[in-house]
């Protein structure tokens, strides 16, 4: 297999951690919002476990923790990581997912960033945030705000942590 095809079936895998914590009004899960203008004006259904895709070879787990900082910021570390094993997305994305316990604060979001033509075919290139916002969410919320196959990360942390 050639390297552009190599990199193409790579591209498809992701990995990413669905941050948890324990609160006074239940179980919490870390989202974050995608950036740019394609997201700007969308909310329910569009938000996603800090993830990006893995590199040839690249171990998943260690994939994921890259991920977890560079779209959160220096001050996302998280500990202990345990497996949610793997969905597809619409569009036949894979996701490897795991899941901690931790503590982020939202209000330290530091995300790296992308460049794009925007408006399109205007021939100007501007810089998008990758994350423009992460934020904790009660598993009802959850439910209603993450991508749809998402949510069965949401079922099985629950059924893992309680």
């Amino acid at each position: 297999m050639d390297t552009v095809k190599q990199k193409s079936a790579v591209a498809k895998v992701s990995a990413g951690i669905l941050a948890y914590r324990r609160a006074k009004r239940g179980l919490e899960v870390l989202l974050v919002h995608p950036g740019g203008p394609f997201w700007r004006n969308k909310d329910e259904g569009a938000w996603s476990i800090p993830k990006g895709e893995m590199d040839l070879g690249e171990d998943p787990e260690r994939a994921a923790r890259r991920d977890f900082t560079e779209e959160l910021g220096p001050g996302a570390t998280i500990q202990g990581l345990f497996s949610l094993g793997e969905i597809r997305q619409r569009g036949g994305k894979r996701v490897i997912a795991f899941a901690a316990e931790g503590n982020f604060e939202s209000a330290a979001l530091v995300s790296n960033s992308f460049e794009i033509e925007w408006p399109p075919r205007s021939g100007r290139r501007q810089l998008f945030p990758e994350v423009d916002r992460a934020e904790w969410f009660n598993l009802d919320t959850a439910r209603r705000k993450v991508l749809n196959a998402q949510v069965e990360l949401l079922e099985r942390l629950a059924a893992a942590v309680g």
